[in-house]
């Protein structure tokens, strides 16, 4: 089940997601636009994440056998 969530914007920030949703935009609300900024955010954060994670297993010397290209060349 949904939970609503309310916030305060300024009025530049207010005046962008206005301009961002409705008839003339890709969203049709408010809310469906920053669901979509909050799910781009979600995946750039898996990113950054992974990342993160491959450069500690690089600095503890924990590489892989294969290089990128095997691993591309496996399908």
């Amino acid at each position: 089940m949904a939970k609503s969530l309310n916030l305060s914007l300024t009025k530049e920030l207010r005046r962008y997601v206005d301009a961002r949703s409705g008839d003339d935009d890709v969203y049709a609300t408010p809310s469906e636009f920053v669901r979509d900024l909050i799910r781009r955010d979600m995946q750039d954060w898996e990113v950054v994440h992974d990342v993160v994670q491959g450069l500690k297993e690089a600095q503890n010397g924990e590489f892989a056998s294969e290089s990128i290209l095997d691993i591309l060349h496996e399908d």
